[in-house]
C-alpha cells in the first residue's frame, strides 16, 4: 500500500518538509481556496505539484475536487460546473495526478457535536451525540417538521440538553455544526444553513442517486480518457442528518452507483471510520464485492455509543486499532486485493492510504490543528498501520 498523509496546503500546522519522519511518502492535498464550481488553474496545479516534490514526496491524491451544489440538485450553472469540472481533471492529468477523490454529500461534508471529547488516557477525540446534534436541529435551528425525524426518546432527550445550555454552549455547538458546512467560513448564518436546506426540499435520496449517476455519467467518459481513477467517499455519518438524503452510507449503495457507470474510472473510496459506524457494515465485506473499483483507502476507526435510536448511533473517534472496525481483517483484505492487481499486472495495483483522523495526544492538545487531524494522533496511527502491513506482508 502507498502510505500517504493529508496535508491541507501551505497553510498546515504540520510542515510539508516534515512528512518524511512521519513515513509517509505520499500527500494527498487539493486547492482548498478555489471555489467548488470553478476551473483549477495548472499553474496553480504545478505550483503544488513542485511544493510536494520539493520535500521528496509525490502527489498522490486529490481530495478533493469538491462537487458543487448547483450538479448535486441540478440547478442553474449545473452544466457549466461540469465543464469545470472536467477542465479541472484534465488539468490534474497533465501534471500527471491521477487519483481524484470527492464526495456526493448535499451541503453537509461532516458532522460533529464535539470535536475535543476528553479520553480517558487524557487526550482528546471528535465526538458525534444524537441527542446533542438534535437538540441543535429541534431548538436551535428550529427546521420545520424537523420532529419527525426523531425518536420520542430522541426528542426528549434533546430538550433535556437544551435546557440545560447556556447561550454561550448554543453558539459553541452551532459553529460546530456549521464548521461542517463546506464554505461555512465565509460566514453562514442559520438563516444561510435554512436557505441551503430548502434548495433539497423536493430532492429525494432516488432522485439525488440519479443526479450522482448523471454527474458520473458526464465526467468518468473523460476521466477515462485521461487515465483519471475517480473514488466517491463515504457519507459522514452514514445516515441522514437535518432532513438531508443520503445515498453513499453502505456496500450496497456503492454497487448500485459504480454498476450505474461501469468504467474503471468510476471507482470508491474506502473510508473505514464512515461507513463503520453503522453496525451493518462490514469492511472486509466491502473490499470482496467492490475491491477492484477500491483507488484510494481512508484507514480511521470509530467507536459506536448508547443511542436513543439504533439506526443512528453516537460514537467518537477511536484509536486506529481498538474501534468497531477490524482493521487487522480490512488490511489483510485490501492486500489481498493487491495480490490479485499485480497478477493482473494492473499499473495501479498499489492502494494509496491514509491514517484518517486522529485523536489529540500529547503535545497535539498545545499547538493549533485541525479537527481531526493532529499530528501526534495521526503518527501513532499510521505507524500502527504499517505494522498490520508489515505483519500481513510476511504471512503472505
Amino acid at each position: 500500500m502507498i502510505e500517504c498523509w493529508r496535508w491541507f496546503g501551505p497553510n498546515d500546522p504540520t510542515r510539508l518538509e516534515d512528512l518524511p519522519q512521519v513515513g509517509a511518502t505520499g500527500v494527498v492535498t487539493a486547492l482548498h481556496d478555489v471555489p467548488p464550481g470553478t476551473a483549477w488553474p495548472r499553474s496553480d496545479i504545478q505550483a503544488r505539484k513542485a511544493m510536494i516534490e520539493g520535500a521528496g514526496l509525490r502527489w498522490e491524491v486529490v481530495e478533493s475536487v469538491p462537487v458543487s451544489e448547483a450538479i448535486k440538485t441540478q440547478s442553474s450553472g449545473c452544466a457549466a460546473h461540469m465543464d469545470a469540472y472536467r477542465q479541472t481533471l484534465a488539468a490534474l492529468a497533465a501534471e500527471g495526478v491521477q487519483t481524484v477523490c470527492y464526495n456526493f454529500m448535499p451541503i453537509l461534508d461532516w458532522t460533529r457535536t464535539e470535536t475535543r471529547a476528553v479520553q480517558p488516557h487524557g487526550g482528546t477525540a471528535m465526538l458525534f451525540d444524537l441527542p446533542t446534534f438534535a437538540a441543535f436541529d429541534l431548538h436551535i435551528l428550529a427546521r420545520e417538521d424537523a420532529a419527525a425525524d426523531y425518536t420520542e426518546e430522541t426528542r426528549a432527550a434533546a430538550a433535556l440538553i437544551h435546557a440545560q445550555m447556556e447561550d454561550a454552549d448554543k453558539r459553541a455547538l452551532t459553529n460546530m455544526v456549521i464548521a461542517g458546512l463546506p464554505g461555512a467560513n465565509d460566514g453562514w448564518t442559520l438563516d444561510d444553513v435554512r436557505a441551503r436546506l430548502a434548495a433539497y426540499d423536493d430532492i429525494t435520496a432516488d432522485r439525488l442517486r440519479q443526479n450522482l449517476i448523471d454527474f458520473l455519467a458526464e465526467v468518468v467518459p473523460e476521466a477515462e480518457r485521461l487515465g483519471i481513477r475517480l473514488c466517491c467517499h463515504p457519507d459522514d455519518p452514514p445516515f441522514s442528518l437535518l432532513g438531508l438524503p443520503r445515498v453513499m452510507s453502505s456496500t450496497d449503495d456503492y454497487a448500485t452507483v459504480l454498476d450505474a457507470v461501469p468504467s474503471e474510472a468510476n471507482g470508491a473510496t474506502l473510508c473505514t471510520g464512515s461507513l463503520g459506524v453503522s453496525a451493518r457494515f462490514d469492511a472486509s465485506e466491502f473490499v470482496e464485492r467492490l475491491g477492484p473499483k477500491i483507488h484510494f483507502a481512508h484507514l480511521r476507526n470509530t467507536s459506536r455509543l448508547p443511542s436513543p435510536d439504533p439506526a443512528r448511533p453516537s460514537f467518537f473517534e477511536a484509536p486506529h486499532l481498538e474501534g468497531d472496525t477490524d482493521m487487522v481483517a480490512t488490511i489483510r483484505a485490501l492486500m489481498a486485493e493487491e495480490s490479485r492487481r499485480r497478477a493482473e499486472r494492473r499499473t495501479d495495483h498499489a492502494i494509496p492510504m491514509r491514517p484518517d483522523h486522529g485523536q489529540e495526544l500529547l503535545f497535539d492538545r498545545t499547538r493549533d490543528s485541525l479537527p481531526g487531524y493532529p499530528l501526534i494522533g495521526r503518527m501513532r496511527g499510521l505507524a500502527e498501520l504499517r505494522g498490520i502491513i508489515a505483519a500481513c506482508a510476511v504471512q503472505a
